[in-house]
């Protein structure tokens, strides 16, 4: 619907109205009450709507009787500061000769009693031009009417620029913060001189960020200001990464705003941070409400409607209230004001009834009623006499120390006014308008002063400079305000900070924590979380049915880490680190294999090295007893070959031990593999060889040819061929290659030997009891030969401890895990060598050191013949 439309419709409505209005019959005619103003006549006309009062007494409304008259209730001392600032900013302006000279600014002005019908009906009367509201009028139609200043509370506004903007007449709010008004196709003629919601909501947002408040309650008055205020905050701290523990309404068409049931809230609440959406009026039923029930431990966050009210300066608020952070319209200068305020007197021509209400408030008297003659029925009260002096009293009226609300107010002014000068200024051939047109000063349309509005800026006393955006909005900046206890007991508003969204990148917010007082007895920054944050080494596990700030801390599962507070989830550790005891931070995996420095790797290198000693001493005492009958019916050459054999064996556990290197990892299963192959092969020949020599003294027997030496070596050539075949492939098709494995046990990696291929591993060691087991059948059938080749007895012995010891090491490598699976190895060829040595050769040491008489020929014949 345009503009035109809804001019159209608001006409066809007065021409039906105005019958009821000015009728002659009083039965039928609406009352229309007046309300009572200031009036300053000049060239152009402003309006001011304001709230002197700030509440009324709440009566009850029949509906077959005339509504009975609103009475104002609650003069509020900086309302009235702010109507008499604008009051002397218009001077200011009549006075300077650099702005709109021979051009008088004249204004109506208001109280609103915070009452909406009020602000409308001061609206249309500041439109008519005259006291009484006739819609779509205007009665002094030689004298423009230019903008009106005002209103402070945002859904007031709202329904303001919903008029104002039918006409495109400008509206400019000093308090107005609603973030509903910054639409500028709903509002086209709203401006403000105070930031958007919007922006104090971010603010308010990075201010919980800032201390760790995580878990927070909000509370706000149940209007337009108020409900956007909860949606707004709500949003921003949800990107903060906090949460809403509650969100109550101040009730306002409720005598006592709902506190009952707010403050049992608060109670049950386990939130320490409370944001307060609201003016300090509509809290204070909070406060009273929370003393009663002995609430303390709170601290509330303040919008700018009340982060510098004064209506607290009382003692039993103090320990409710002190430590309250709020963001407040940052302060500015007006020089001269403070004399101005101080010039009022009841007996001014204009808003002397104002001025009444100021001086009786401030002397604490009452002026005499005219119509009975006295001052009051109550005789405590003495009489104002009018010859009292404002100078000598310090009042929030005359306090011009912290201008805040009161500086926007008269920034207000100053815009209009600096609208009005460029469109007087406008240059004729250049004009914005049709035709390169500019407008007259003395008869412009709304229209034309909206065109420069959007365009006004003022530099302000504090170096900023204001300017409207295309929603109406300055550039927001916001000072950070402590509430702190002064030293004659009154409340004190500190700045600690700014918030300032112009300012350089990493100064828009910016706080001085030092500074703050907290209402807290160990004067320290209130913890207000749902749950305690979790340290490193935990993560975040949110609990059902609750928000996200509501969580139970898990530690994280192996392998992984979380590295920082209240982690959601935990980081896998990189292959080759492992979590810290804590689970903080991945640390190197020690490595582990079978090391020199290691006391096992040490003790088995003993071992080995000494053990491999034992075949060379045995080796040198058979060199040196070659000639006696024991060692030569043991078969001499292939006892040697056996000694150096189990030499090797024992030498070769040392290549399971260090680094795994790729040629280590290539010829050590080899090595093990070919002379434990040529050590059970001389075995095996030594057998054979002793079970042919028996039979070949048998008469008519063919074996004697296979007694021979060559023999022999022939079964140890061809065995120990197999194994080098079965080695060789190995080593071509599938070779082992070292391998850090990470797999069996997490915490460590393994460097290890990857056989390659197990099969060819096991068909080596397989061809090993493959020939023990030959050895051990023969030998065993054998074991009953003539005492004098009992050497197949102990061959037997032999090789069943032999594959007692390799049979028992397959189960045990495969329970194995890391460093000890290549130790069981190592134990095996030990232990397995050890059982050849000492089953083999031990008795035969033992006759030729220790019982040399039996090393003889006829001994052993002796012992043949029994």
């Amino acid at each position: 619907m345009g503009p035109s439309l809804h001019i159209v419709i608001c006409q066809l409505i007065v021409l039906l109205l105005m019958p009821v209005f000015y009728s002659e019959d009083q039965q039928c005619r609406l009352p229309v009450t007046e309300l009572g103003g200031m009036l300053q006549p000049g060239d152009i006309m402003a309006g001011v709507i304001l709230p002197v009062h700030l509440d009324n007494l709440y009566q009850q409304v029949f509906f077959n009787k005339r509504p009975p008259k609103t009475t104002c209730t609650i003069f509020h001392y900086e309302s009235y500061q702010q109507l008499q600032t604008v009051i002397f900013a218009i001077e200011e302006i009549n006075r300077n000769p650099n702005i709109l000279t021979n051009i008088s600014l004249g204004f109506q002005a208001y109280d609103s009693c915070s009452i909406l019908q009020q602000s409308v009906q001061g609206t249309f009367q500041v439109l008519s031009g005259r006291s009484t509201a006739i819609p779509n009028y205007r009665c002094t139609g030689d004298v423009p009417f230019s903008a009106v200043i005002g209103q402070s509370a945002s859904t007031h506004s709202i329904i303001l620029a919903h008029i104002l903007g039918l006409y495109r007449y400008p509206q400019i709010s000093h308090f107005s913060t609603s973030p509903l008004l910054s639409n500028s196709n709903t509002f086209p003629s709203f401006f403000r001189t105070v930031p958007s919601d919007t922006f104090q909501a971010q603010g308010v947002a990075k201010m919980a960020l800032n201390f760790g408040w995580k878990w927070v309650g909000i509370l706000a008055v149940d209007n337009d200001y108020g409900k956007q205020g909860i949606q707004l905050v709500t949003q921003e701290i949800a990107k903060a990464g906090a949460c809403v523990a509650f969100t109550e309404n101040i009730v306002k068409s409720q005598r006592d705003r709902n506190a009952p049931q707010i403050v049992k809230v608060m109670k049950s609440s386990t939130a320490k941070v409370v944001i307060v959406f609201s003016i300090d009026l509509d809290l204070i039923p909070i406060l009273d409400e929370m003393l009663l029930r002995k609430i303390p431990g709170k601290i509330f966050v303040a919008s700018e409607a009340w982060s510098t009210s004064t209506l607290f300066n009382m003692e039993k608020y103090s320990r409710l209230i002190i430590g309250t952070l709020g963001l407040a319209i940052p302060r500015g200068t007006i020089p001269g004001l403070r004399e101005h305020l101080n010039k009022v007197h009841p007996s001014m021509t204009f808003g002397g009834i104002w001025a009444e209400l100021l001086w009786e408030k401030s002397f604490g008297c009452k002026f005499v009623d005219v119509k009975n003659g006295t001052v009051s029925a109550n005789t405590q009260i003495k009489e104002c006499t009018g010859e009292e002096n404002l100078e000598s009293l310090q009042t929030n009226y005359n306090d011009v120390s912290r201008l805040r609300i009161t500086y926007n107010i008269y920034t207000a002014a100053h815009v209009l006014a600096r609208a009005l000068e460029d469109l007087k200024t406008c240059n004729k051939e250049e004009g914005p308008f049709i035709r390169e047109r500019c407008a007259d000063i003395l008869t412009f349309k709304p229209w034309q002063l909206l065109h420069y509005m959007k365009k006004v800026k003022i530099k302000l006393s504090s170096g900023r400079e204001l300017y409207f955006d295309r929603n109406g909005n300055p550039p927001a900046a916001y000072d950070i305000i402590n509430w702190q206890l002064g030293p004659n007991g009154t409340i004190r508003h500190v700045n600690v900070g700014n918030y300032d969204t112009s300012a350089f990148l990493g100064q828009v917010f910016t706080i001085n924590t030092s500074a703050i007082v907290w209402g807290t007895e160990d004067q320290q920054v209130p913890v207000s979380v749902c749950s305690q944050s979790c340290p490193p080494g935990f993560r975040k596990a949110t609990k059902r049915g609750e928000p996200f700030c509501c969580f139970q801390c898990v530690p994280c599962p192996q392998g992984e880490i979380s590295n920082q507070t209240d982690y959601i989830g935990c980081i896998k550790c990189p292959w080759d680190q492992w979590p810290s005891p804590q689970k903080s931070l991945c640390l190197p995996k020690p490595l582990e294999y079978l090391s020199y420095d290691d006391p096992m790797g040490s003790a088995i290198m003993a071992g080995s090295i000494t053990s491999s000693l034992v075949p060379a001493f045995i080796l040198r005492l058979f060199i040196q007893q070659k000639s006696s009958p024991i060692v030569k019916a043991n078969n001499y050459p292939l006892s040697c070959i056996l000694l150096v054999s189990l030499s090797l064996c024992f030498l070769s556990a040392l290549a399971f031990i260090g680094y795994p290197q790729p040629v280590m990892c290539s010829l050590r299963q080899t090595m093990f593999g070919m002379v434990f192959a040529l050590c059970i092969s001389c075995i095996l020949s030594k057998t054979i060889m002793v079970v042919c020599a028996f039979m070949a003294t048998k008469p008519g027997s063919n074996l004697r040819k296979w007694t021979m030496p060559r023999v022999s070596y022939i079964i140890i050539s061809i065995c120990s061929l197999l194994q080098f075949l079965l080695c060789i492939t190995w080593l071509s098709l599938v070779p082992p290659f070292p391998e850090l494995n990470t797999e069996t046990q997490p915490r460590l990696i393994i460097v290890e030997c990857n056989e390659g291929s197990p099969t060819a591993f096991w068909c080596m060691v397989g061809y090993l009891g493959f020939l023990a087991t030959i050895s051990f059948i023969v030998a065993f059938l054998a074991r009953r030969l003539p005492d004098s080749f009992n050497e197949a007895r102990f061959i037997t012995f032999s090789m069943l401890a032999f594959l007692s010891v390799w049979v028992s090491y397959i189960p045990a490598s495969l329970s194995a895990r890391g460093k000890y699976t290549v130790a069981m190895e190592i134990f095996a060829i030990l232990s397995s060598s050890w059982a050849l040595v000492i089953c083999m050769f031990v008795p035969k040491c033992f006759i030729i050191v220790f019982r040399p008489d039996m090393n003889s020929r006829d001994h052993l014949m002796q012992k043949d013949r029994k």
